[in-house]
């Protein structure tokens, strides 16, 4: 299955999402801050991100721009979950943006639309 990185401060959130992304038998990679998350990005090269905005140390719009800046990162989709619903059009520019969900959110929608990111991935 998918190597998927989940970045969120919110330990909950992560584990909610962790649970999610396990039960459909996919590797969870964990971040909680953006510096974390372009370590892991960088380093382990997942088939997704989910991505919350508001963090410590660095943005999701900084981790973000970072990801497609780099030629290793730059295509692998993202999807945005964040409490921030008023910013959904800055994503919307983005090439590697998938999704883009508000919290709180539903985990079965969540987890189809990680479905549908993973299988678009993997038939292109």
């Amino acid at each position: 299955m998918a190597r998927v990185l989940v970045v969120d401060d919110e330990k909950d959130v992560v584990e909610l999402v962790k649970f999610l992304l396990e039960r459909d038998g996919h590797q969870v990679l964990e971040a909680f801050n953006g510096r974390e998350a372009l370590e892991r990005a960088f380093g382990e090269h997942p088939d997704l991100i989910i991505l919350d905005i508001m963090m410590p140390e660095m943005d999701g719009y900084t981790v973000n721009a970072r990801l497609t800046e780099n030629e290793a990162t730059r295509r692998i989709p993202v999807i945005i979950l964040t409490a921030k619903g008023q910013m959904r059009d800055v994503f919307e520019m983005a090439s590697n943006v998938a999704f883009y969900m508000e919290k709180p959110f539903d985990p079965k929608h969540l987890r189809e639309k990680i479905q549908d990111v993973l299988s678009k991935r993997t038939s292109a």
